[in-house]
């Protein structure tokens, strides 16, 4: 008889391990896989993890807390990435993970239910690389792990009727800190750093204000974000605008890019990839803005 319990789950698999077979010959290739496979387990078991099954080229792991799955599918990524054994032409072999918590039923060292599923469609959502999980996971997240975890999308996962956010979980630190001799840095500079700016975005009676109290907002086609734009070639999520040191910046998340028309005229565009915006202009999502046009995104930055 099994026993229901709540559980972070983890799923994480080498990113085109068929194509390894295929360039490397069988027995490189397993041995590629394995040494992958070795260091999922040893991150399970390092951080309180109980590897459930392994599958070819994949490995399914519990733990007790969701900071202890982020902990160990962190260390997976940074310790692939940096082996020595693990580079093809120079290419680092990649992994993709998915997590999510929920309970689940555990009978016969095995787990079931609907959270394990949705573990599972959440590596089917990532890339190489990428470690994504689930808005419940965030909920069950530490505050520090909370501010490395960013929403990416809204997909519609096969076997459930519902929308389910997608967070992509930030791994790679890095370190942005820059020494700056306080001589390099003149009064006017002092000022323009410490004067408030906002950035203003309308679109068909829709106002939003991006500033200090307000730092992230998300565009797109759902109805959950906070400006709604509706049209065929927009995403559900398709882009996001943060301010950052006082500097606004776009974010595009979508599959058709977005596209920025500055007040000087100047053209920009920009798909799965950031770029700061400055001044006034038009934003276009899935194609250029027609400033003609009634339907399309007016920004302005403030002071």
């Amino acid at each position: 008889m099994g026993k229901e319990i709540e559980l972070a789950i983890v799923f994480a698999d080498v990113v085109g391990s068929t194509k390894l077979y295929e360039l490397l010959g069988d027995l490189r290739a397993r041995d590629m896989v394995g040494i992958c496979i070795d260091v999922m387990r040893a991150a399970t078991d390092q951080n309180h993890g109980t590897v459930i099954k392994t599958m070819g080229d994949e490995v399914m792991s519990t733990f007790p807390t969701a900071d202890d799955a982020l902990n160990a599918a962190a260390q997976m990524q940074k310790q692939i990435v940096l082996h020595p054994q693990l580079k093809v032409d120079e290419q680092v072999v990649a992994i993709r993970i998915g997590c999510n918590f929920g309970p689940v039923m555990l009978e016969n060292r095995d787990i079931f239910g609907s959270a394990v599923h949705t573990a599972n469609r959440m590596t089917s959502q990532a890339k190489a690389g990428q470690i994504i999980t689930t808005a419940t996971m965030v909920e069950h997240l530490s505050s520090d792990w909370r501010a490395s975890v960013r929403q990416i999308d809204i997909a519609t996962l096969k076997g459930r009727s519902s929308e389910v956010a997608l967070f992509e979980v930030l791994w790679q630190t890095e370190d942005i800190t820059s020494m700056v001799p306080a001589i390099a840095i003149t009064s006017r500079e002092r000022e323009r750093a410490n004067k408030t700016q906002r950035l203003r975005l309308r679109y068909l009676g829709q106002e939003v204000l991006v500033d200090d109290g307000r730092a992230n907002i998300t565009i797109g086609r759902a109805e959950e974000n906070d400006l709604v734009v509706k049209g065929n070639l927009i995403s559900r999520l398709h882009a996001r605008v943060e301010i950052n040191r006082n500097k606004f910046m776009l974010i595009d998340q979508s599959t058709n890019g977005t596209f920025v028309l500055g007040k000087d005229g100047e053209e920009a565009f920009v798909r799965r990839d950031s770029m700061q915006i400055r001044g006034e202009g038009l934003i276009g999502l899935g194609k250029a803005p027609d400033s003609n046009s009634s339907q399309v995104i007016r920004y302005a930055c403030e002071e």
